[in-house]
């Protein structure tokens, strides 16, 4: 494709809706350019118990962050993780043929700070682009101490691994650009999102225990209330 695209599945300014959203599987325009739903912290953003380690330095890298990987011989399906992304510059695509038309995405993202994403057996390509390293992750994984607070700006985070649920606060937030999302996966599909939101002032959102991944752009810190 000759200019990267992403589909940020509701973090365009002033979309508060799940239905306003793209359409699922993150297909749209090449050369879109909306406001990504992960961003600015290097890392998961959230801060954790001094006992616990980076599971970011434990496990080894899976794939570069820069190339086209095919599904089933390149790489495996499962769920993987990039941090430390900046600026957004961070592009990745899953792809249901290598023919690099609109139609064969069917999701995609510019990342600031964290993204997860499930590879399914049944994609065919992989891209990534100008993204730190990929490592595997056990989406049923569980945690040391996960944080009770994250950055606002961090970008994904795994619900009981990187964050504890509870109810969290964002306060300070401007001209809507602060979007948030609770997700049941990282297909990253019109499905996957459980609820979103684009907040002006302060932000309060119950994460459960049930969710799998928590979103945050452009928003003032959050902590836990509750």
């Amino acid at each position: 494709m000759g200019m990267k695209t992403k589909i940020a599945l509701g973090a365009v300014v002033g979309v508060v809706v799940i239905g306003a959203v793209s359409m699922s599987g993150g297909g749209d325009d090449s050369g879109s350019d909306k406001n990504s739903s992960a961003s600015a912290d290097g890392g998961s953003g959230g801060e954790k118990g001094s006992g616990e380690k980076d599971a970011a330095e434990e496990k080894e890298s899976a794939f570069g962050g820069d190339g086209d990987y095919q599904v089933g011989s390149d790489i495996k399906p499962g769920t993987y993780r990039t941090s430390g992304n900046a600026d957004g510059m961070c592009y990745w695509e899953r792809a249901k043929d290598a023919k690099g038309e609109v139609e064969s995405i069917l999701a995609n993202d510019n990342v600031t700070g964290t993204s997860y994403v499930t590879v399914a057996a049944s994609d065919k390509l992989f891209k990534s682009s100008g993204c730190s390293d990929w490592e595997t992750v056990d989406p049923k994984a569980e945690g040391g101490t996960p944080a009770t607070q994250m950055k606002g700006d961090g970008g994904m985070f795994q619900v009981g691994v990187d964050i504890a649920p509870g109810t969290y606060k964002s306060s300070g937030n401007t001209d809507d650009m602060c979007y948030w999302e609770r997700s049941k996966d990282a297909e990253h599909a019109l499905e996957s999102i459980l609820a979103n939101n684009n907040v002006n002032g302060s932000a309060v959102v119950t994460i459960e225990a049930s969710d799998k991944y928590f979103k945050t752009s452009g928003c003032k810190d959050w902590k836990k209330s509750s």
